[in-house]
């Protein structure tokens, strides 16, 4: 397969994530739904880039210096989904929104909104602002439409500042309850004369029934451009959809039963989604299975009769690929002649 390349490595093959990015946006045009893709699966100015051609509306970023790194290539609809506190990172917002043509931010307390409403209150363009609502996720957001709607208010009245709407992230499988959430808030946003131009809402375990359900404006989502095994797991995608993996050595064979790669925690990362029980899917070899993980190792448990020895080379689908785009520097794009070109993952540890 072209220029052999050092392990452990991250491969990415770019004709899926091309196959990806049109079939989600495609499937978004139909519903109906603005696209806003999550930069933290790919991390990449390149395939950020992919997804704005293919049609979508802007993106979500987490972080802020992932957002500038993404404003660096070309991003000028920049949504952050996190709670902006502190006044380093406040100082960096406001240069941010400077930079680009459209910045929001989402809250979900008062506290958060008084920083941000401090450093923008002289701001000659107002600040996006949404409302972040939980929705049965149970991670950030307000908790009831009353609360949400006190909250867009308040940012209603504050110079600098522009009430964007409202955003959630569901838990899998609780986009109805979600669209209730935000059913029931947006009549009472609007009672109290605040126009709600958009509801949020994402996540890729659900990619495939995303709709408006007459109240979702936009859809963000990461995962569905790389895919991953917790994906295979749920039947949300297939195996050769998922377009990045892994690619690791076979350095020692203790036992029959039992060899060792050159992938650790460094590299396939100690995520187990919830759902498993090892620390990714080996490609090809049912019969093989990674039970544990030091730094620089992966134990892999086979069964006696096992064909895999010491110098040969597996592909894993990692359970959880987000975080593990995050492990390297560069990964490297499989091309159509089955050569392999370095790709910078531009945003690597990019957290604050």
């Amino acid at each position: 397969m072209g220029k052999a390349i050092d392990t452990p490595a991250l491969v990415i093959d770019e004709n899926i994530v091309i196959d990806n990015i049109k079939a989600f946006q495609a499937h978004c045009d139909k519903a109906g739904l603005k696209l806003r893709p999550h930069i933290k699966t790919h991390k990449t100015q390149r395939f950020m880039q992919r997804q704005l051609l293919a049609g979508a509306a802007g993106i979500t970023c987490q972080k802020i210096s992932e957002a500038e790194i993404m404003a660096d290539g070309g991003a000028d609809d920049i949504l952050i989904t996190y709670n902006i506190v502190g006044s380093t990172k406040l100082q960096k917002l406001h240069a941010l929104a400077q930079r680009v043509a459209r910045l929001s931010v989402v809250v979900d307390n008062a506290i958060a909104l008084q920083g941000i409403a401090q450093t923008f209150s002289n701001s000659a363009t107002p600040l996006n602002v949404m409302v972040e609502c939980d929705t049965g996720a149970e991670r950030c957001g307000v908790q009831t439409p009353s609360q949400a709607v006190e909250l867009a208010s308040q940012i209603d009245k504050l110079p600098g500042l522009h009430f964007s709407g409202l955003m959630t992230y569901p838990r899998p499988g609780g986009a109805q309850s979600a669209a209730t959430f935000m059913k029931e808030t947006v009549p009472l946003l609007e009672s109290a004369g605040i126009r709600c131009p958009e509801v949020s809402t994402g996540g890729t375990p659900d990619m495939w029934s995303a709709a408006t359900l007459s109240v979702f404006t936009e859809y963000r989502i990461g995962t569905y451009i790389y895919n991953d095994r917790s994906l295979l797991h749920t039947g949300v995608t297939s195996e050769k959809q998922c377009a990045a993996r892994v690619h690791a050595t076979i350095v020692s064979q203790p036992t029959h039963e039992r060899l060792v790669i050159d992938a650790g925690s460094k590299v396939l990362t100690s995520d187990l989604m919830g759902m498993f029980d090892d620390y990714g899917h080996i490609v090809g070899h049912a019969d093989a299975s990674i039970k544990s993980l030091s730094e620089e190792h992966g134990v892999v448990h086979v069964s006696p009769d096992c064909k895999l020895s010491v110098g040969d080379v597996v592909e894993i689908i990692p359970n959880h690929v987000c975080v593990v785009s995050n492990m390297f520097d560069t990964a490297w794009l499989l091309t159509d002649n089955n050569e392999f070109v370095p790709q910078p993952i531009d945003a690597r540890g990019q957290v604050t």
